[in-house]
């Protein structure tokens, strides 16, 4: 870890759990500190932890009820976004495609204010296969796209969000291919009930996390 002097003087608890843990700590300047760091104020104490690799057998142990899969999610501050909101919801996973950005984008790990540390996430994943070991594990499928079969607010009314289930969202600008919209047991739209043409993909996400949270308690 290296912290500056005004770091550890705004977090002295930090310093002391480094020490310790036995975690090496180096005194640096503020100078040298922003020539690691993307951000343009940093915080005082920048640390180099190792990648946290979740494999799909692990994230869907137990009895997982909520799960988020992204496929082709490239907007850094969208995945940490909707890391976050699967968080809050009580999510159990989240499942990011091959194709998408990497989970350790600096712009990710500040958007998901921490909740990349509270659930597992998988990487890298190959999606229908991910959808055919959760279907296993007895949860149902829901791709959210415009123009959905089904409306979110039918499948509220319906009690149908009460069962385990994992929401597929698709890429920021394209939405979902074909093949995955036809592995979903169930396309779901969010209704627009203004004169917005759409919902950014992380404000969707966190609707239908939302609504299974609601649902399944």
């Amino acid at each position: 870890m290296l912290v500056t002097g005004r770091g550890a003087g705004r977090h002295p608890e930090i310093v002391d759990l480094a020490l310790r843990s036995r975690v090496p700590v180096g005194l640096v300047t503020d100078q040298e500190l922003a020539t690691v760091s993307d951000a343009t104020t940093p915080q005082g104490i920048v640390a180099v932890c190792p990648a946290l690799d979740v494999d799909l057998a692990t994230a869907l142990a137990g009895a997982p009820r909520l799960i988020v899969c992204c496929a082709e999610i490239r907007d850094p501050g969208n995945a940490g976004t909707v890391i976050r909101c699967a968080d809050a919801a009580g999510a159990d996973a989240v499942i990011l495609g091959s194709a998408s950005v990497d989970l350790y984008n600096p712009k990710t790990v500040r958007a998901s204010t921490g909740s990349l540390f509270h659930l597992p996430i998988v990487t890298d994943a190959d999606l229908p296969v991910a959808l055919d070991r959760c279907r296993d594990r007895g949860l149902q499928v829901l791709a959210a796209a415009g123009g959905g079969a089904y409306a979110l607010d039918e499948l509220v009314r319906n009690g149908d969000l009460a069962q385990p289930t994992v929401w597929l969202l698709g890429n920021e600008a394209r939405g979902l291919d074909q093949d995955l919209l036809v592995a979903a047991d169930r396309v779901v739209s969010v209704p627009i009930y203004g004169a917005a043409e759409s919902l950014n993909l992380s404000t969707a996400a966190a609707v239908c996390l939302y609504a299974s949270a609601f649902a399944q308690r």
